[in-house]
């Protein structure tokens, strides 16, 4: 293990922070907030902390899968635990417990909230929330690797553990430019929304705190009722197309670019995401329609943005729909475990997995009458190796155990089971909203520390799928040879 390089890169993770909280103090210093010592301090003390780590140690070229592993996990601990310091310092959320889980919330992108008047928060603050969305939408690592060239060769082993999917691959040869380019798609579509935003007259800081929270799937809102409060049709519309827009596999963005138009129309995973999306839409359509709305284009106009915002695992709204009929609510709970695609911003299960689980259980009636038989699974004409799969059915398994283990955990405190039900999932998938308690017009504020330390536990084990944060406390894995074979 390579301490001096895993620490130095930690510390210049956290120069790096430091840096991204300027725009945040600029925003406060515009509107004359008094959270601009807050910003200032929690600055200093990140790049004096970060220029410690950085300076102390020596930084060996070719991190390998145990150092990316040990990087990327302590990486967002750490990077969430500095990033609290502004609530904390201005007094918006003093509890360090509270401040912890929303900042964990915020680079997580689920945008679950402890806060119950967001309107109440200083400009500054607000930014820095929805900010924290769009730096870790593509991932706060994958930002180091692209702007940090020391990282140089080992920069891969980041993206790898990082990277949501089973399979990160490379867009350039360079791992550092591959990040790049992923960024300069993330960015593209992050003016473009604000851009459509402002043309439906949403405040500039609005729509950018807004777009923040959309492009990166985040769902930290600076109103109360969330996106429901602009009670516009067209902004709801623009918002909506855009999370669904988040939720597809970046590289396909840049496979339009190059011109590659069979190869995005052929893509098995795309079409599955959008044909669940179809489907749930119109039946969540006719579901609310007459019972809820009495038009049937306001009932379509809804279901399609829960749907998107869910599925997407953005967590905005622009309804109560935990006050819908059970249909819908059940299948926008069952969304929660979907997610976006592989290499979106999306959290959750992702629909590659969903897709390769549909195409094995395809094979294993296939065999109950041709028992011989040797099927493949095959995604868009290439046969996955059976580890790929084997994997992805590890993985679909712990997701379950993870979400049954945290319901009964969180169930000891009280809650009823819908509440806790719908708090892991949308924690675990990194959603935000869940049902019951905590609702789309509710908050986590009601739960004890020890339920918020958890589910922030939850929220990392979703951002970084699982496998990551579980190898690196399971003693036996560091002793093999299981994270050294790939070196």
């Amino acid at each position: 293990m390579g301490y001096g390089s895993v620490i130095k890169i930690l510390g210049n993770l956290l120069l790096v922070e430091a840096a991204l909280m300027i725009p945040s103090l600029m925003v406060s210093i515009y509107y004359n907030g008094q959270d601009k010592m807050a910003f200032i301090l929690s600055i200093i003390i990140t790049s004096v902390v970060g220029l410690i780590m950085g300076k102390s140690f020596k930084y060996n070229k070719g991190i390998k899968a145990r150092e990316g592993l040990t990087i990327v996990a302590f990486g967002w601990i750490l990077a969430s635990f500095f990033g609290s310091l502004p609530f904390i310092f201005s007094g918006s959320i003093p509890s360090w417990v509270d401040a912890f889980f929303e900042t964990v919330s915020g680079f997580t992108t689920t945008g679950a909230t402890i806060v119950d008047n967001v309107e109440g928060l200083p400009k500054g603050i607000l930014f820095w929330r929805s900010f924290t969305h769009w730096i870790g939408g593509m991932g706060i690592l994958v930002f180091t690797v692209a702007i940090l060239p020391t990282l140089g060769v080992g920069g891969f082993q980041i993206f790898k553990v990082e990277s949501p999917g089973p399979r990160p691959d490379r867009i350039a040869p360079k791992i550092k430019d591959t990040a790049k380019i992923l960024y300069i798609t993330y960015l593209f579509i992050t003016i473009l929304q604000i851009i459509l935003l402002l043309i439906g007259k949403m405040p500039f800081f609005d729509a950018a705190v807004h777009t923040f929270g959309t492009v990166g799937t985040g769902g930290f809102s600076i109103k109360n009722a969330s996106v429901g409060a602009y009670n516009s049709t067209y902004i709801h519309i623009v918002i909506g197309i855009f999370m669904v827009l988040s939720g597809v596999n970046f590289s396909l963005y840049y496979s339009l670019f190059k011109g590659k138009w069979k190869e995005v129309i052929k893509n098995e995973e795309l079409k599955l995401y959008l044909g669940i999306i179809f489907t749930a839409v119109l039946l969540i359509a006719l579901n609310i329609n007459r019972n809820v709305y009495h038009r049937f284009w306001l009932s379509l106009r809804d279901a399609f943005f829960q749907v998107a915002s869910i599925i997407t695992t953005t967590g905005y709204a622009t309804a109560d729909f935990d006050s819908w009929p059970t249909f819908s609510k059940t299948i926008l709970f069952s969304l929660m475990f979907v997610g976006g695609c592989a290499g979106s911003t999306g959290g959750a299960i992702k629909n590659i997995r969903i897709l390769v689980l549909l195409k094995l259980v395809k094979r294993e009636i296939s065999k109950i009458f041709h028992p011989r038989a040797i099927i493949p699974i095959k995604v868009e004409d290439r046969i996955l190796p059976n580890e790929v799969v084997a994997g992805i059915s590890s993985f679909f398994m712990l997701y379950i155990l993870v979400f049954i283990l945290g319901t009964i955990l969180i169930s000891l405190e009280g809650i009823d089971f819908e509440s806790s039900a719908g708090a892991v999932a949308a924690t675990l998938g990194n959603i935000g909203p869940g049902l019951a308690l905590v609702g789309p017009s509710r908050t986590y504020s009601k739960f004890s520390y020890v339920s918020k330390l958890l589910l922030s536990l939850f929220m990392l084990l979703g951002r970084l799928e699982l496998f990551t944060i579980i190898a690196l406390f399971t003693p036996g894995v560091w002793k093999s040879e299981i994270l050294t074979k790939n070196r």
